[in-house]
């Protein structure tokens, strides 16, 4: 079994109109969400093998935020094609992870997001910011992970009801 956290970066502000987008930090909201999101997946003892993350200011922070809150102890895998991907790009990357990897955290960004869990889950609801959309693949190597063997576990954002 491989499971993957599609987990899409915490509000980004647009107070700097003059920065990249690229270098977009958090917002106030951003910078309570992630860490919320981090606490509840730590009250469900999740802890994944593997976090990659777009490099992408936003991205990043909200990577490290919730790496934190979990306890994740490795280095977060800053991968540059994460950022600007498409969902075939997204879906490469995760086809390379080496098979001794079970769990992997994937932070990015919508609409790759969106689309890649589209394509493994039929999953047609919007991934707000600092969502997390965990899927369950049915197989034992990263290069067999698809549509056919994948199940949506959950699905958890900030404003979720309880």
């Amino acid at each position: 079994m491989k499971k993957v956290y599609l987990i899409r970066h915490a509000k980004s502000s647009w107070k700097y109109l003059a920065l990249e987008d690229f270098e977009r930090p958090l917002n106030k909201r951003g910078k309570s969400d992630a860490p919320l999101m981090g606490n509840k997946l730590h009250d469900k003892k999740v802890l994944p093998d593997t976090i990659l993350s777009s490099p992408a200011v936003r991205a990043k922070t909200t990577a490290e935020i919730i790496a934190k809150k979990i306890g994740f102890e490795k280095k977060i895998v800053f991968e540059k094609d994460i950022y600007e991907a498409n969902a075939t790009t997204l879906h490469k990357i995760l086809t390379t992870i080496a098979d001794t990897e079970s769990i992997v955290f994937l932070f990015g960004h919508n609409p790759s997001l969106n689309e890649l869990a589209e394509d493994y889950i039929h999953f047609n609801e919007n991934i707000p910011t600092c969502a997390v959309v965990e899927i369950e693949f049915d197989c034992n190597s990263w290069a067999d992970i698809s549509a056919e063997n994948a199940k949506l576990a959950s699905f958890d954002y900030p404003k979720k009801e309880k």
